[in-house]
């Protein structure tokens, strides 16, 4: 019997744990930019369910919630056709993460519509910048650069009328719901600018003690434009509102300019609200 030439040993492999840093970045070091977290770092969740538990709890600026993703927001806006400075810089300025539930704070500035209880939303972004922007074309606001006497129907949690109180001298909003407009009180506490007066009620009858208006909005689609609305639009000021459009078969963003000479109608944007209804519960 014959030996054979002894097997060579075999080659030696480079470990595969742990791997080199090279081996993972191919060498080569990304630019370092700012990292968005969709939630706070693991050590913070006791402290942070504590104060859930606690109801002192509200997002902090951590991760999706940043003022530098609220920044982004507006920078879509901008390119999207928002061209409204002032528009712009109370979107900047007004943090809606802070009006939706704390579960749904890392899409607060995505462009979406959020709900807010009690089958109400809150609308897109892109949808109430282009309502805002359309307000800021109505004579009396480009004569006076801001809102005038703002009247809005549909408070929900309060996200558009802290942006109104911005842009308007004073803001009437109306909530319907009981449940929303405690609900809005309570967001917008440590929120206001300026004069803004949540009142609880049915929107379709207007406010008359604070009428006419320079700007009226509705954050609700009706079958038809109450008089009220109209009886309480003053000379050279423009309502924005969605309203069910016969001629498209489905809701369209209505504006109405009352002019010396009589009122003025425009159909716009196709858009989807929730109804509008009377009455208060």
């Amino acid at each position: 019997m014959t030996r054979g030439t002894p097997p060579a040993p075999p080659a030696s492999r480079p470990p595969r744990f742990p791997l080199a840093l090279k081996q993972v970045s191919g060498g080569t070091r990304a630019p370092v930019g700012e990292v968005l977290r969709p939630q706070a770092p693991l050590q913070h969740a006791a402290a942070t369910a504590a104060q859930q538990a606690a109801g002192r709890h509200q997002p902090s600026g951590l991760g999706l919630d940043s003022a530098a993703v609220r920044q982004r927001m507006v920078q879509r806006l901008h390119a999207d056709g928002i061209r409204v400075d002032a528009v712009l810089q109370a979107f900047a300025t007004v943090e809606r993460h802070r009006f939706v539930d704390t579960a749904l704070a890392t899409q607060a500035y995505e462009d979406t519509s959020l709900p807010i209880g009690l089958s109400q939303t809150i609308s897109k972004p892109s949808v109430v910048a282009r309502m805002l922007a359309l307000l800021f074309d109505g004579a009396t606001a480009r004569a006076q650069g801001h809102l005038g006497r703002v009247l809005e129907v549909g408070t929900g949690c309060g996200y558009q009328a802290a942006l109104l109180a911005l842009l308007g001298r004073s803001v009437v909003s109306i909530e319907r719901l009981k449940a929303l407009h405690d609900k809005a009180r309570e967001n917008l506490a440590e929120h206001r600018h300026g004069d803004l007066r949540l009142v609880y009620g049915d929107g379709r009858l207007g406010h008359p003690p604070r009428a006419p208006f320079d700007s009226i909005i509705a954050a609700a689609g009706g079958e038809d434009l109450p008089a009220a609305w109209l009886e309480q639009l003053a000379i050279g000021g423009r309502l924005v509102a969605p309203m069910q459009d016969a001629a498209r078969g489905g809701q369209g963003l209505l504006v109405v300019d009352r002019r010396p000479e009589g009122l003025q109608r425009q159909w716009l944007d196709a858009v989807h609200f929730v109804p509008l209804k009377s009455g208060a519960a």
